[in-house]
């Protein structure tokens, strides 16, 4: 029963991007399932996975999710830890769960479906009560949207965020710099607690010197280490048992093209220091 938890809060946090909602909504599904009249339930795994998909596209298109401060991301999670191999190969890159908030929550959920979980459209039209041409729609208007050659993860040798750790921690301005590509952008979350110094930041020089700005301001005490949330490279600064930080970095082969900055407690409360 844990592993099907597990399995069905992968597919809620596909869609939501939030962890925390997505096991308020197996919570819920579970809920009813148990208190209803199974019997004629033929595959339960089905029909879980079904409900639990369809409440949180309809929680997705009720819920703004939004932050005071900065641009809202998704909570990042932690891959390389033991759970079950569902939430380790089939939860989506970090840099696609920012971009699928373009979609609106019915596109987002074919689109998961289809490229995430290898679902046929007739399958996902049962899913979520559609006719298997409208999926088919859906998620080729999902794919325009996204541009996938833009989400693509090209990985990183460790040597490239070493070097990202020893100029941002060394304060060496201009090597940093010269790590992050010409158009790189960086989106800052603070979430509805913390004020961050810019949420968005885009050019080489104007984000290495906000790195460097922030780094010195609050993070030049803290203890960090290198970890993997969803499928990318990702620094996390830590003091006193508290995460702090945690920055996500896409790579693209030439060097840094997207850091995603979280200092959201509620986003970093799961993140666990080694």
């Amino acid at each position: 029963m844990e592993d099907l938890h597990r399995t069905l809060a992968t597919y809620a946090y596909s869609v939501l991007g939030s962890m925390d909602d997505a096991r308020d909504v197996v919570q819920d599904v579970m809920e009813k399932y148990i208190g209803m009249d199974r019997s004629p339930i033929e595959d339960v795994r089905n029909y879980l996975i079904k409900a639990t998909v369809n409440r949180a596209i309809n929680l997705k298109k009720r819920k703004t999710y939004e932050s005071t401060y900065g641009k809202w991301l998704p909570e990042p999670v932690e891959v390389h830890t033991p759970d079950s191999p569902l939430i380790r190969e089939q939860t989506a890159s970090y840099s696609l769960l920012v971009l699928m908030e373009r979609l609106n929550p019915l596109e987002r959920g074919v689109f998961i479906l289809k490229e995430g979980f290898g679902y046929r459209h007739q399958e996902i039209a049962e899913v979520l009560d559609i006719r298997p041409d409208h999926s088919r729609q859906l998620f080729l208007r999902a794919g325009k949207s996204l541009q996938k050659t833009a989400y693509t993860p090209k990985g990183t040798a460790p040597k490239d965020l070493e070097a990202y750790v020893r100029a941002l921690t060394g304060s060496d301005l201009k090597k940093l710099e010269s790590l992050l590509q010409e158009d790189v952008e960086l989106m800052a979350d603070g979430g509805k607690l913390v004020k961050v110094v810019s949420g968005f930041s885009q050019g080489s020089r104007a984000t290495a010197e906000l790195l460097h700005k922030v780094h010195g301001l609050f993070l030049g005490g803290d203890d960090w280490f290198i970890t993997q949330m969803n499928h990318l490279p990702a620094l996390v600064f830590h003091r006193d048992g508290l995460v702090h930080n945690c920055q996500i970095m896409d790579f693209d082969g030439q060097g840094i093209v997207r850091v995603y900055s979280l200092v959201d407690p509620q986003k970093l409360k799961s993140i666990k220091i080694p």
